[in-house]
């Protein structure tokens, strides 16, 4: 199989981390690096503007519109075979590429998440309501899509670019999390998972996702659980 990667990165007021990620990503030599600047008001897309590199291809939304909306626009622009979305905030490292795309060069994975709660990689340790969140939202996910994943968040998800093809997806903002899972379950793609390091951020170092995400999160299962 001729597989050709394009890394996705969705982005929205990542200017201190976006310069280091790209240069991270380039190191791995995708075909292509699709970023999508969510109406960012620092200066992302300032710096993205004077990008010169013919593998990077940038985009803009004109408003706001939450992660989702911004992988459904960077998936559409891709023209690889495998994708992989990248956050832009450095707390996924993509030295660790070569191991997530391992299980689908091998023809065993349609879908592969980077799990930040197995494997001997190293975590830094965070908030403990948000680890039981993240479990909580995981387990419900699990159970309207016939899954045993330990990791549903995980901002490390890489698949064939085929799959994408086949489900249509809506959610704008983190709904995008559970929505893609469930609806690539319900159609029988074979999913894996590996372990992977994390670094994760605190609030006052830029993390966004909120509490309100995660009640949000519960409707999406359930609706996507029942009616996708």
């Amino acid at each position: 199989m001729n597989n050709k990667l394009s890394v996705v990165i969705p982005t929205f007021n990542e200017i201190k981390t976006l310069p280091s990620v790209i240069e991270k990503v380039l190191a791995q030599k995708p075909a292509e690096i699709i970023i999508v600047d969510d109406c960012s008001t620092d200066d992302t897309w300032k710096f993205l503007s004077n990008l010169k590199n013919k593998s990077i291809k940038t985009f803009r939304h004109k408003e706001n519109s939450g992660k989702g909306a911004a992988v459904r626009t960077g998936i559409q622009k891709a023209t690889g075979t495998i994708l992989i979305i990248q956050d832009a905030d450095l707390e996924y490292d993509p030295s660790e590429y070569a191991k997530v795309l391992k299980p689908i060069l091998d023809d065993r994975a349609d879908v592969v998440y980077g799990s930040r709660f197995v494997g001997p990689e190293p975590h830094r340790i965070h908030y403990f309501w948000n680890f039981v969140g993240n479990r909580f939202l995981t387990t419900l996910t699990n159970l309207f899509a016939n899954l045993n994943l330990s990791d549903m968040e995980t901002g490390c998800k890489a698949f064939r670019k085929e799959v994408f093809d086949s489900i249509n997806l809506t959610e704008n903002d983190f709904g995008f999390e559970p929505e893609v899972t469930i609806k690539l379950a319900k159609q029988g793609y074979r999913f894996y998972e590996v372990g992977i390091s994390y670094h994760g951020r605190s609030y006052k170092e830029g993390k966004k996702i909120r509490w309100t995400d995660g009640v949000k999160a519960v409707w999406v299962i359930v609706k996507h659980g029942l009616f996708s």
